[in-house]
């Protein structure tokens, strides 16, 4: 009679875990079909850039305290400028939070995903315009 308790005991539960890893996975699924599906409407280098430091672009700016910028383009001395002060103001050594610094450094990185294509066009454009000027470094 035991032997049949314990029987129905470990099939109850065997369903009940099975169903349970079961809801898991379709939640982690719709949730990652979801993220794919913004980072789609983001376009394609703001996209991955969310995915990769795991924070909006309206975060970021919200974070740095930068507005958001038209077509994407930000004024990278002030965005560096409120990352170094906001930086060092919570540096843990002065009483400061490790999580908000690593916040601070993740919105500054997102920033500069977003304006790294920019970026790059610009080098070319003045390498176009100025000439390709290798830098020679001598062996001492």
């Amino acid at each position: 009679m035991a032997y049949r308790l314990i029987t129905q005991v470990v099939v109850v539960g065997t369903r009940v875990l099975g169903r349970a890893f079961a809801e898991a996975y379709r939640q982690a699924s719709a949730a990652s079909q979801y993220q794919r599906a913004q980072a789609k409407l983001n376009g394609g280098a703001s996209g991955r850039a969310s995915v990769s430091t795991g924070m909006t672009l309206d975060e970021a700016c919200k974070i740095l305290n930068v507005k958001q910028a038209e077509a994407g383009k930000y004024d990278m001395e002030e965005v560096v400028e409120r990352f170094k002060r906001l930086f060092d103001a919570n540096d843990p050594k002065k009483g400061g939070s490790f999580y908000l610094q690593s916040k601070i450094l993740r919105a500054r990185e997102r920033i500069e995903a977003e304006m790294k294509p920019y970026l790059e066009q610009q080098m070319i454009e003045k390498e176009v315009k100025e000439g390709f000027n290798p830098k020679l470094y001598k062996d001492k």
